[in-house]
Protein backbone atom coordinates (compact mmCIF):
# COMPACT_ATOMS: atom_id res chain seq x y z
CA UNK A 1 0.00 0.00 0.00
CA UNK A 2 1.44 3.07 -1.11
CA UNK A 3 0.75 5.84 2.19
CA UNK A 4 -0.30 9.58 1.23
CA UNK A 5 2.35 12.40 2.12
CA UNK A 6 0.93 14.21 5.35
CA UNK A 7 1.36 17.86 5.57
CA UNK A 8 1.01 18.76 9.76
CA UNK A 9 0.73 22.85 10.02
CA UNK A 10 1.27 24.90 13.61
CA UNK A 11 0.54 27.87 14.34
CA UNK A 12 2.33 29.42 16.86
CA UNK A 13 2.85 33.00 18.75
CA UNK A 14 4.49 32.99 22.17
CA UNK A 15 4.37 28.82 23.39
CA UNK A 16 7.57 28.39 23.86
CA UNK A 17 6.25 26.73 26.81
CA UNK A 18 4.13 24.27 24.99
CA UNK A 19 5.57 24.15 21.44
CA UNK A 20 8.68 21.64 21.96
CA UNK A 21 6.47 19.13 23.36
CA UNK A 22 3.98 19.87 20.69
CA UNK A 23 6.80 19.50 18.06
CA UNK A 24 8.34 16.32 19.12
CA UNK A 25 4.69 14.63 19.21
CA UNK A 26 4.66 14.95 15.65
CA UNK A 27 8.39 14.17 14.70
CA UNK A 28 7.88 11.38 16.97
CA UNK A 29 5.23 9.86 14.72
CA UNK A 30 7.69 8.04 12.61
CA UNK A 31 5.75 8.84 9.72
CA UNK A 32 8.24 8.40 6.22
CA UNK A 33 5.83 10.59 4.55
CA UNK A 34 5.97 13.88 6.61
CA UNK A 35 5.55 17.36 6.12
CA UNK A 36 5.73 19.82 8.83
CA UNK A 37 5.46 23.17 9.24
CA UNK A 38 5.50 25.49 12.23
CA UNK A 39 4.29 29.04 11.04
CA UNK A 40 5.13 31.68 14.37
CA UNK A 41 3.91 34.79 14.07
CA UNK A 42 7.08 36.41 15.45
CA UNK A 43 7.49 35.38 19.10
CA UNK A 44 9.13 37.09 21.55
CA UNK A 45 9.42 34.31 24.20
CA UNK A 46 12.24 32.10 22.83
CA UNK A 47 10.48 30.36 20.82
CA UNK A 48 12.63 30.27 17.77
CA UNK A 49 15.35 29.28 19.63
CA UNK A 50 13.07 26.48 20.25
CA UNK A 51 12.68 26.21 16.51
CA UNK A 52 15.75 26.50 15.51
CA UNK A 53 16.65 22.71 18.03
CA UNK A 54 14.75 21.19 14.67
CA UNK A 55 16.01 22.29 11.32
CA UNK A 56 16.30 20.23 8.95
CA UNK A 57 13.46 18.00 10.53
CA UNK A 58 10.88 20.64 10.13
CA UNK A 59 10.17 23.94 7.88
CA UNK A 60 9.52 26.81 9.97
CA UNK A 61 9.21 30.59 9.15
CA UNK A 62 9.09 33.79 11.99
CA UNK A 63 7.21 37.24 11.14
CA UNK A 64 4.01 38.85 11.96
CA UNK A 65 0.74 37.76 10.48
CA UNK A 66 -3.05 38.54 10.95
CA UNK A 67 -3.46 35.61 13.53
CA UNK A 68 -4.20 32.44 14.20
CA UNK A 69 -5.97 31.82 10.90
CA UNK A 70 -4.02 33.73 8.85
CA UNK A 71 -1.04 31.95 9.90
CA UNK A 72 -2.76 28.26 9.13
CA UNK A 73 -3.95 29.44 5.68
CA UNK A 74 0.17 30.35 5.17
CA UNK A 75 0.95 27.27 5.98
CA UNK A 76 -1.18 25.59 4.36
CA UNK A 77 -0.33 27.00 0.95
CA UNK A 78 3.33 26.17 1.60
CA UNK A 79 2.01 22.91 2.59
CA UNK A 80 3.42 19.36 0.05
CA UNK A 81 0.98 16.99 1.31
CA UNK A 82 -1.75 15.10 -0.09
CA UNK A 83 -3.38 14.94 2.99
CA UNK A 84 -3.25 18.04 5.73
CA UNK A 85 -4.25 18.96 9.20
CA UNK A 86 -3.82 21.50 11.81
CA UNK A 87 -2.19 21.13 15.13
CA UNK A 88 -1.84 24.18 17.56
CA UNK A 89 1.29 24.95 19.57
CA UNK A 90 -0.36 23.56 22.70
CA UNK A 91 -1.82 20.61 21.55
CA UNK A 92 -0.64 16.81 21.06
CA UNK A 93 -0.55 14.18 18.63
CA UNK A 94 -0.95 10.54 20.08
CA UNK A 95 1.58 7.74 19.03
CA UNK A 96 1.12 6.27 15.57
CA UNK A 97 -1.72 9.05 14.91
CA UNK A 98 -0.47 9.66 11.37
CA UNK A 99 0.11 6.18 10.31
CA UNK A 100 -3.38 5.03 11.27
CA UNK A 101 -4.70 8.03 9.66
CA UNK A 102 -2.93 7.62 6.61
CA UNK A 103 -3.81 3.83 6.35
CA UNK A 104 -7.56 4.87 6.90
CA UNK A 105 -7.46 6.58 3.69
CA UNK A 106 -5.80 5.00 1.88
CA UNK A 107 -7.93 2.00 2.22
CA UNK A 108 -10.83 4.22 1.94
CA UNK A 109 -10.34 6.56 -1.35
CA UNK A 110 -13.94 7.48 -1.17
CA UNK A 111 -13.33 9.36 2.00
CA UNK A 112 -12.48 13.15 2.08
CA UNK A 113 -11.35 13.85 5.52
CA UNK A 114 -11.42 11.81 9.08
CA UNK A 115 -11.40 12.79 12.36
CA UNK A 116 -11.05 10.70 15.95
CA UNK A 117 -11.33 11.03 19.89
CA UNK A 118 -9.50 13.66 21.67
CA UNK A 119 -7.70 12.78 24.84
CA UNK A 120 -8.03 16.31 27.57
CA UNK A 121 -5.05 17.14 29.05
CA UNK A 122 -4.26 19.99 31.83
CA UNK A 123 -1.27 22.66 31.74
CA UNK A 124 0.71 20.17 33.02
CA UNK A 125 -0.37 17.03 30.10
CA UNK A 126 -2.09 15.02 32.77
CA UNK A 127 -4.99 13.52 31.57
CA UNK A 128 -8.63 14.81 32.25
CA UNK A 129 -10.45 12.24 30.40
CA UNK A 130 -11.71 11.67 26.76
CA UNK A 131 -13.57 13.83 24.48
CA UNK A 132 -15.38 11.55 22.28
CA UNK A 133 -16.13 12.73 18.83
CA UNK A 134 -19.71 12.26 17.19
CA UNK A 135 -20.54 10.06 14.44
CA UNK A 136 -20.44 12.96 11.39
CA UNK A 137 -24.08 14.41 10.94
CA UNK A 138 -23.94 17.79 8.86
CA UNK A 139 -27.46 19.03 10.28
CA UNK A 140 -26.47 18.72 13.84
CA UNK A 141 -23.08 20.44 13.39
CA UNK A 142 -25.14 23.17 12.22
CA UNK A 143 -28.63 23.64 14.22
CA UNK A 144 -26.89 22.24 17.70
CA UNK A 145 -23.17 23.28 17.53
CA UNK A 146 -22.20 19.74 17.25
CA UNK A 147 -18.27 19.70 18.44
CA UNK A 148 -15.29 17.85 16.19
CA UNK A 149 -12.39 17.81 18.01
CA UNK A 150 -9.95 19.94 16.20
CA UNK A 151 -6.93 18.42 16.75
CA UNK A 152 -7.96 15.10 15.38
CA UNK A 153 -9.28 16.39 11.61
CA UNK A 154 -7.27 15.61 8.52
CA UNK A 155 -8.35 16.13 4.73
CA UNK A 156 -7.69 15.64 1.15
CA UNK A 157 -6.12 18.36 -1.07
CA UNK A 158 -8.34 17.79 -3.01
CA UNK A 159 -11.19 18.73 -0.30
CA UNK A 160 -9.42 22.03 0.40
CA UNK A 161 -9.10 22.85 -2.91
CA UNK A 162 -13.10 22.58 -3.40
CA UNK A 163 -13.76 24.59 0.04
CA UNK A 164 -11.31 27.46 -0.09
CA UNK A 165 -9.36 27.81 2.74
CA UNK A 166 -9.71 29.02 6.58
CA UNK A 167 -12.15 32.25 6.73
CA UNK A 168 -9.62 35.29 7.87
CA UNK A 169 -12.55 37.53 9.48
CA UNK A 170 -13.30 34.19 12.18
CA UNK A 171 -10.84 34.41 14.99
CA UNK A 172 -12.40 31.81 17.38
CA UNK A 173 -14.49 29.17 15.53
CA UNK A 174 -12.89 29.35 12.06
CA UNK A 175 -12.71 25.66 12.41
CA UNK A 176 -16.15 24.96 12.96
CA UNK A 177 -16.51 27.29 9.90
CA UNK A 178 -13.91 25.04 8.02
CA UNK A 179 -15.83 21.67 9.18
CA UNK A 180 -18.86 22.41 8.36
CA UNK A 181 -18.26 23.27 4.64
CA UNK A 182 -16.12 20.27 4.45
CA UNK A 183 -19.26 18.13 5.54
CA UNK A 184 -20.97 20.02 3.28
CA UNK A 185 -18.71 18.95 0.15
CA UNK A 186 -18.43 15.21 1.61
CA UNK A 187 -19.45 13.45 4.82
CA UNK A 188 -17.00 13.11 7.37
CA UNK A 189 -15.37 9.25 8.60
CA UNK A 190 -15.17 8.77 12.41
CA UNK A 191 -12.20 6.53 13.47
CA UNK A 192 -12.90 4.95 16.85
CA UNK A 193 -9.76 6.31 18.38
CA UNK A 194 -7.86 8.55 20.22
CA UNK A 195 -6.21 10.77 17.66
CA UNK A 196 -5.00 13.92 19.55
CA UNK A 197 -4.55 15.97 23.25
CA UNK A 198 -6.43 19.06 23.69
CA UNK A 199 -4.65 20.96 26.20
CA UNK A 200 -6.37 23.04 28.32
CA UNK A 201 -4.28 26.00 29.47
CA UNK A 202 -5.44 29.61 30.99
CA UNK A 203 -3.71 31.44 27.62
CA UNK A 204 -5.58 29.30 25.32
CA UNK A 205 -8.42 30.76 23.11
CA UNK A 206 -10.80 28.21 24.12
CA UNK A 207 -10.48 28.65 27.98
CA UNK A 208 -9.43 33.01 28.13
CA UNK A 209 -12.21 33.68 25.19
CA UNK A 210 -14.80 31.26 26.36
CA UNK A 211 -17.74 33.66 25.98
CA UNK A 212 -15.92 34.93 22.36
CA UNK A 213 -15.63 31.72 21.40
CA UNK A 214 -19.56 30.78 21.87
CA UNK A 215 -20.86 33.75 19.71
CA UNK A 216 -18.69 33.01 17.26
CA UNK A 217 -19.81 29.52 16.75
CA UNK A 218 -23.27 30.66 17.12
CA UNK A 219 -22.77 33.07 14.32
CA UNK A 220 -21.41 30.33 12.29
CA UNK A 221 -24.19 28.19 12.59
CA UNK A 222 -26.82 30.98 11.36
CA UNK A 223 -24.42 31.67 8.83
CA UNK A 224 -25.35 27.57 7.10
CA UNK A 225 -29.30 27.98 8.55
CA UNK A 226 -29.72 28.30 12.20
CA UNK A 227 -32.36 30.81 12.71
CA UNK A 228 -32.99 32.94 15.98
CA UNK A 229 -36.76 31.89 15.64
CA UNK A 230 -35.98 27.92 15.93
CA UNK A 231 -35.53 25.70 19.10
CA UNK A 232 -32.00 24.74 18.73
CA UNK A 233 -31.06 28.39 18.64
CA UNK A 234 -32.99 28.65 21.94
CA UNK A 235 -31.56 25.62 23.21
CA UNK A 236 -28.05 26.31 22.83
CA UNK A 237 -28.76 29.93 24.72
CA UNK A 238 -29.95 28.29 27.37
CA UNK A 239 -27.31 25.27 27.57
CA UNK A 240 -24.73 28.06 27.76
CA UNK A 241 -26.09 30.96 29.94
CA UNK A 242 -28.71 28.70 32.43
CA UNK A 243 -32.33 27.84 31.78
CA UNK A 244 -33.49 31.19 33.85
CA UNK A 245 -31.81 33.53 31.79
CA UNK A 246 -34.31 32.55 28.95
CA UNK A 247 -37.68 34.07 28.60
CA UNK A 248 -40.21 32.07 30.29
CA UNK A 249 -42.09 31.45 27.32
CA UNK A 250 -38.86 29.44 25.69
CA UNK A 251 -38.08 28.33 29.54
CA UNK A 252 -41.49 26.30 29.19
CA UNK A 253 -40.99 24.96 25.29
CA UNK A 254 -37.75 23.89 26.19
CA UNK A 255 -38.70 22.06 29.59
CA UNK A 256 -41.68 20.17 27.55
CA UNK A 257 -39.12 19.35 24.84
CA UNK A 258 -36.73 18.13 27.36
CA UNK A 259 -38.90 16.19 29.15
CA UNK A 260 -40.39 14.47 25.78
CA UNK A 261 -36.94 13.20 24.68
CA UNK A 262 -34.07 14.20 27.45
CA UNK A 263 -31.68 11.84 26.09
CA UNK A 264 -31.74 13.18 22.85
CA UNK A 265 -30.15 16.23 24.12
CA UNK A 266 -27.68 14.82 26.38
CA UNK A 267 -24.40 15.97 25.54
CA UNK A 268 -21.54 13.08 25.95
CA UNK A 269 -18.80 15.28 24.94
CA UNK A 270 -17.29 18.74 25.65
CA UNK A 271 -19.06 21.93 23.70
CA UNK A 272 -17.58 25.06 23.16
Amino acid sequence: MVLPRISIVTPSLNQAAFIEATIRSVLNQHYSELDYLVIDGGSTDGTQTVLQKYDGRLRWLSEKDRGQTDAINKGMRLAEGEILAYLNADDLYLPETLDRVAHYLAAHPQAEWVYGDCRLIDEMGRSLGRLRAPSFNLNRMILRGEFIPQPTVFWRRSAATAIGEFDVTLRYAMDCDFFIRLGRHSPGHRLDAELACFRLQPLSKTVSGEEKHWRETLLVSERYGLKPWTFWYWWRRARHRGLRSLPLVIQRIITRRMGRSQDEYQADHYQP
